[in-house]
This record gives structure tokens, sequence and C-alpha cells, in this order.
């Protein structure tokens, strides 16, 4: 196996752990294979893949799209390091508002899974990164929305105190005014 899949304290966030096969070239890894990650509960199909490449300190999010075109997002990062973060908005979650963060890297390969019902972001911390993510809907701009960053009831420890920010995402509004459409049910 190529993957070691981990669940991590909010039900449905799974950390996946890569496999590199090192030599004098460098390294090869896999990020994705159907087979494996259907498995261990990453069900879904991917329709679009993004990228973006950010300086230190940016943060972008928290960004989520509502149903009927919510997105789960598999996130990778190539180069560089992001502190990326998954905040559960499902009604009737035991664990609604609150925050699971991990540090991704292009150096330990780790991949979050985040699946639709979430909001996500990350931020910068090395002088670059360059991130991928998978989402399971295309981008449909009506149905985009967000909460802001340094929202005091999610309270999350963002590793820079003064971020880049893009102009709408200094303007996204508090969770509890946040429109939200996702509903909590247990799968387990």
């Amino acid at each position: 196996m190529n993957f070691n899949f981990r669940h991590l304290s909010i039900q449905g966030i799974i950390l996946v752990e890569t496999k590199k096969y090192k030599d004098n070239r460098g390294f090869f890894t896999e990020i994705f294979k159907r087979s494996e990650f259907s498995n261990h509960g990453i069900r879904n199909s991917f329709l679009q893949d993004n990228y973006s490449h950010s300086q230190k300190g940016t943060i972008r999010g928290l960004h989520y799209q509502l149903s009927p075109q919510q997105q789960g997002k598999l996130v990778i990062t190539l180069f560089g390091s992001i502190f990326a973060v998954a905040v559960d908005i499902r009604y009737g979650s035991p664990t609604y508002g609150q925050w699971v963060g991990i540090e991704l890297s292009g150096r330990n390969g780790y991949i979050l899974y985040i699946p639709p019902g979430f909001a996500h972001g990350f931020c910068v911390i090395s002088e670059t990164a360059n991130v991928l993510y998978k989402v399971t809907s295309e981008y449909a701009p009506k149905l985009e929305r967000g909460i802001i960053w340094n929202d005091p009831q999610i309270g999350i420890n963002w590793p820079v105190n003064s971020p880049v920010l893009s102009t709408k995402d200094t303007q996204l509004p508090l969770l509890k005014h946040a429109e939200k459409n996702f509903i909590f049910y247990n799968e387990e």
C-alpha cells in the first residue's frame, strides 16, 4: 500500500500519508489512487483540480460552496509548507464550529481530505507554497461562500497575526452570520 489513512479528531476529516520512493534522481510518489481512497472512505469523484501559488503569511479562506454543488477537497502542498484548516459547518454536528489544522508540506507529502460540509482555508508558513487541491464539484461562483479567518467563535490558532488577505476574504462574515445548508449525518 502506498498510503496510510488516519482519521483526525473531527468525523470525516482524513489525513493521507504518502509513501515516497527515493533514489539518486529524487523521489516518486502517488498522490491519488481511486481504489485505495475508496477503500478508506473517500468515495467521491473529483471533477476539478485547482492550483495556487502564495507568499509567506497569506491566508486563503475560509471557503466552501453551498449544496447542491458542495465541494469535498483533497489538498496537497507540492512545494513549501502550509497550515491547512477545516471547520465543521454541518448543522447538528457534535463538532459544529470546531476546527482541525495540520501542516502540509512538500517534504511530508501529507494530503488532507475535507468532505463537503466544511469550510477550508490555509496559511502559508514557508517563503512560498504551491498547493494543489482536487474538488468534487466544479466551481460555482453563485454558490461560493466563506467565513472570516479570525472569527473568535471558531478561534483558529493561525501561525500569523497580520496575514496577507484578498479583499474578498476580508469581507467574509462570522460563522453565526454565514449562509450554510449542510446537515450532519452520523455515518458510524
